[in-house]
This record gives C-alpha cells, sequence and structure tokens, in this order.
C-alpha cells in the first residue's frame, strides 16, 4: 500500500511538472513573439529576448532581419501558439472531469499532440529562416545557450524526484 501511494505521488508530481515545464516554455515563446513583432529597435526584446539577443552578440542588422522572419509568419505562429493553448486547457479539463475515460484522455492528449506537432513544424521553418541570419559563432553560442536550458530542466526533474522521495 505504501509504494502504489509513493508511485502516484510521484506520477502526478511528473504529470504536474512536466505540464509546468511546457505551460512555462511555450508562455515564454508567445512572450518572446509578442515582444519580437511589437518592439521598437529589434528582434529581442523583452527579459529573455534581450538576453539571448545580448549573449548571441546580434547586431542592429541581424535584429531586423529577424523581426521581419517573424513578422511575416506572425498571424500563422499566433494561430499555432493559441492552439496548443486551448488544447492544454481541454486536456487539463478532460483529466480533471469525474469520471472522464481513458478514451477521452487519450483523445484530448492526442490534440495536444497534433497542436504541438504543428507548432514544431512552424519552428523548424522559422530556424530555416533564422539560421542563415546568424553567424557561426552565433550558433554555436545558441546551441549552447539551448543545452543549458535543457541541463536545468533535467536539473529540476531530478530535485523533484528527490523532495518527493524524502
Amino acid at each position: 500500500m505504501k509504494l502504489t501511494k509513493w508511485l502516484v505521488m510521484v506520477a502526478v508530481a511528473g504529470v504536474v511538472a512536466g505540464g509546468a515545464v511546457v505551460v512555462k516554455s511555450k508562455a515564454a515563446e508567445a512572450r518572446e513573439l509578442n515582444a519580437a513583432l511589437n518592439a521598437d529597435g529589434g528582434a529581442a526584446q523583452g527579459p529573455l529576448g534581450v538576453r539571448i539577443a545580448q549573449r548571441l552578440g546580434l547586431t542592429a542588422d541581424q535584429k531586423k532581419q529577424i523581426k521581419a522572419v517573424l513578422a511575416a509568419d506572425k498571424d500563422k505562429l499566433t494561430t499555432e501558439l493559441a492552439a496548443v493553448h486551448d488544447a492544454r486547457i481541454d486536456l487539463r479539463k478532460t483529466v480533471r472531469t469525474t469520471g472522464a475515460t481513458e478514451n477521452e484522455i487519450r483523445g484530448a492528449s492526442a490534440k495536444v499532440a497534433s497542436a504541438e506537432a504543428d507548432l514544431a513544424v512552424e519552428r523548424a521553418a522559422l530556424y530555416g529562416k533564422i539560421a542563415p541570419i546568424l553567424t557561426a559563432g552565433q550558433m554555436t553560442q545558441l546551441a549552447q545557450l539551448q543545452q543549458r536550458a535543457d541541463d536545468a530542466v533535467d536539473g529540476a526533474i531530478v530535485g523533484l524526484g528527490r523532495r518527493l522521495s524524502d
């Protein structure tokens, strides 16, 4: 019985932590996009965008080019981000519905996966347009920043596991 409770707690914590990480990352992407499209003087504004632009050493011309790429896909990006957000809300409602069946939960989860897949395709297309704007050194720096972010999330997951096992 004690093992079952522990396993349930770990599973619930994993779902909550995973959801929180995804929601935070999607919210950060939305804030970056909004800031990039509405800011004067550069493509990367806002706290995270400013730090990334500074770390990469983006020139004013690079910022302008990136802003133009994002502006060209503004409607599609906004639609894709909204679809992911709506699908996650529907999934959360389904999970919290008393008596929800496994098929209902799987269906809502599949909608999230589909919306995220559509967004991933758009992100890949944007990456293909933005990467040529960056220098080789900036691309290396970007890869390092991404690795650091992944490591931070990995560390948070391990830390959560330790706290739950105490």
